[in-house]
């Protein structure tokens, strides 16, 4: 970006927003400090006509300017008090959850622990960590039970080692996350009934090695039943998605938190053959500041093809890191490029 004195109105609303977006595409320096900030920089904002834009720090160096000591532009910034307070909050949850107390820690204990209102803190943590304290904790409590049970550990005792008030609680509460009762966890899926089905695709066999794999090691008694005509019906519906960009995405549940829902959700609305960046995918679901959220989401996804985590790339316009490997996801997005540019060609012949 070269040094000029008329500064892009979108440039300059992103210095006046202090939008979190822009940092790291440039810095700016103010002539009559003399020293070179972040678009973040929470001082007081320059007149416009004093500022002068750089791609990098080292070029505002090079210009004479000195590094603002509140926002560090050549280092990484200092956490706002918010940001701090979100990491204290996070870390009392962590702390309360693994000492496995009864009970959740409310907002209002949280907030005066990290001296931010409750209602703030609320919308800081959904914002920074994808779901809000009580979802947060919940998910924590019910991982630390799924590891109790898979160690063979009896259901009422390891209910209350978790800090479960009650099994009432436990069942309530833990058992959507596992998929099925903590009895049945425990038992390793034992009288659960699963259906797997096996089908080649382009890319390879499809809901093959990783989902047995995990079926087996997760419930190494359940049942695995050959596939009946719903669920061969929605794999075929999956393999028509990739051959074709007017195929009708198949139907799907797959658990996962709220926020993950609703990532998934707005993946599955990114149309075949185009790509959205993570931050594109954060503001498509009215969480503009959740972009590391959304890559989380993403990471956690269980279903490739089905929900399309494949389409969200780096702001860049790199690919990014993909679940199943940097080489199917770029061949996943070759292959739907070409089917959208053969589709556009014949609606011109």
């Amino acid at each position: 970006m070269p040094r000029t004195a008329a500064i892009p109105d979108a440039t300059w609303q992103a210095i006046e927003r202090r939008d979190a977006r822009a940092d790291g595409r440039f810095v700016y320096g103010v002539t009559s400090t003399g020293v070179f900030c972040r678009p973040t920089c929470p001082s007081r904002r320059p007149r416009r006509d004093r500022v002068r834009l750089f791609r990098a720090p080292a070029d505002a160096e090079a210009a004479g300017f000195r590094a603002c000591r509140r926002c560090r532009p050549t280092g990484t910034p200092a956490p706002s008090a918010t940001a701090r307070a979100v990491a204290h909050a996070r870390r009392l949850i962590d702390a309360h959850v693994d000492a496995d107390r009864d009970g959740l820690l409310t907002l209002a204990a949280l907030g005066a622990a990290c001296g931010i209102s409750p209602f703030h803190l609320q919308r800081a943590f959904r914002r920074a960590v994808g779901a809000s304290p009580k979802t947060y904790a919940a998910e924590r409590r019910a991982g630390r039970l799924r590891a109790r049970l898979k160690e063979g550990m009896p259901v009422t005792t390891a209910t209350y080692d978790v800090g479960y008030g009650s099994s009432r609680a436990a069942y309530e509460h833990a058992g959507r996350h596992l998929g099925m009762t903590p009895g049945a966890y425990r038992r390793g899926g034992a009288g659960e009934r699963i259906r797997a089905v096996v089908a080649p695709t382009p890319f390879g066999q499809l809901l093959v090695a990783a989902l047995e794999a995990d079926l087996a090691a997760e419930f190494p008694r359940a049942e695995l039943a050959p596939a009946d005509a719903a669920l061969r019906g929605h794999v075929a519906a999956i393999r028509r998605q990739l051959a074709s960009a007017d195929a009708e995405a198949p139907p799907t549940d797959v658990g996962g938190t709220a926020f993950e829902q609703r990532v998934w959700r707005a993946l599955r609305a990114i149309p075949f053959g185009e790509v959205r960046s993570y931050q594109q995918v954060a503001e498509a679901i009215g969480r503009p500041t959740a972009a590391r959220a959304v890559a989380r989401a993403c990471a956690a996804n269980p279903v490739a093809l089905v929900v399309p985590c494949h389409r969200v790339v780096r702001t860049d316009g790199q690919e990014g890191g993909y679940r199943w490997g940097a080489e199917r996801k770029a061949a996943l997005l070759a292959h739907e490029r070409g089917q959208r540019a053969g589709r556009r060609a014949g609606r011109r012949v």
